[in-house]
């Protein structure tokens, strides 16, 4: 099978977000399963993964299109020509290749040229709807895609777009997130972006009075400089980019785990990543958050409220570590995940 992924940020450790830390998982999770998975993602992606990195190439424009008014941003050219050689290399001889292609990328394109090819594509909706994504949907009288959703939230997102999205919740190794002794500062891990809330989960930390350990990697540096750094101290500390061993420690070792977004998160991969660590979590109600938890693994504060969140911290900390444990096993474990793309990998081959 194909696995289509970011051609921005290499699949490797470590992570630039969810996104790759879950294409990372699912593909080692195919891998030992016996499955043949081609790789396509940015260079440098890992290549413990068992499968070959097909690199995605970069354009070479001319001075004269670079200059045309119509040029769009450098970034934004380059994703769009390495998505657009890679379905017209697939269009030519993809189904004498790959049983099924399994788009787990962002990108408009393997949408919009799936009709082109002659072998299934699954994708998956790891977000909200988008103009483009939802635009190479509606182009097209019938699209063949085969569509999941990582969460009912998100299901629901798309309905009136994909109307028989099915639901498949990205997994965690429950043999590699393994349960901490908990009882540490607070900890809060993901991308350092205003959309993730960090800000706010120092604010709450500091009017709760407990120590709080940031991780993730500083996606937007000006966000940093000026809602970030200023509010580190008195118990807040940034403690860099960890890698999954670094995380996997740090989560465990954590009293509570805080998750503060300020968008609709479609999932919440650190929610599951927590739990499986035996640490409960501390949150706003936003998006998905309420399927993962129950109220014996986490409570969760109104959106946006920072009061509220600091209220419910002292009493998360005191939730069964076991309780959330179990949680994660029985709901959030990669191997649930990969139970159900191999299924439908299968159905949509045959």
């Amino acid at each position: 099978m194909a696995l289509i992924a970011s051609a921005r940020f290499p699949i490797s450790e470590p992570f630039a977000g969810g996104l790759e830390a879950h294409t990372w998982w699912l593909a080692q999770a195919l891998h030992r399963r016996g499955h043949h998975v081609e790789l396509f993602a940015a260079p440098g992606s890992d290549p413990v993964l068992g499968a070959r990195e097909l690199p995605v190439r970069k354009t070479a424009l001319s001075d004269a299109a670079r200059s045309d008014t119509s040029m769009p941003g450098a970034a934004w050219m380059e994703e769009h020509h390495a998505y657009l050689a890679l379905m017209l290399d697939l269009a030519r001889d993809g189904e004498h290749r790959f049983d099924v292609i399994h788009n787990n990328s962002l990108h408009y394109l393997p949408v919009a040229m799936a009709s082109a090819l002659r072998v299934p594509v699954v994708t998956t909706l790891h977000t909200p709807p988008t103009p483009w994504l939802e635009s190479a949907i509606k182009a097209q009288d019938s699209c063949p895609v085969t569509f999941t959703a990582v969460s009912r939230f998100t299901a629901g997102a798309w309905q009136a777009t994909v109307p028989a999205a099915r639901i498949v919740r990205n997994g965690v190794d429950t043999h590699f997130w393994k349960p901490g002794r908990g009882g540490g500062d607070l900890a809060w891990s993901g991308r350092l972006v205003p959309e993730k809330g960090p800000h706010l989960a120092i604010e709450a930390a500091q009017a709760a009075g407990v120590p709080l350990r940031i991780a993730g990697p500083i996606s937007d540096r000006a966000y940093y400089e000026d809602r970030i750094e200023p509010l580190l101290g008195k118990g807040a500390r940034y403690v860099g980019h960890l890698d999954r061993q670094e995380l996997a420690g740090l989560l465990g070792s954590a009293s509570a785990a805080l998750v503060t977004p300020c968008w609709d998160e479609p999932y919440g991969l650190v929610v599951a990543e927590a739990l499986a660590c035996g640490t409960p979590v501390c949150g706003f109600d936003r998006g998905a958050l309420g399927e993962i938890l129950t109220p014996e693994c986490g409570l969760l504060a109104p959106p946006g409220d920072v009061l509220a969140l600091a209220e419910l911290i002292p009493r998360t900390m005191k939730l069964d570590r076991q309780a959330a444990r179990r949680r994660a096993v029985q709901f959030c474990s990669l191997e649930r995940t990969a139970d159900a793309y191999t299924s439908l990998y299968e159905e949509v081959a045959r």
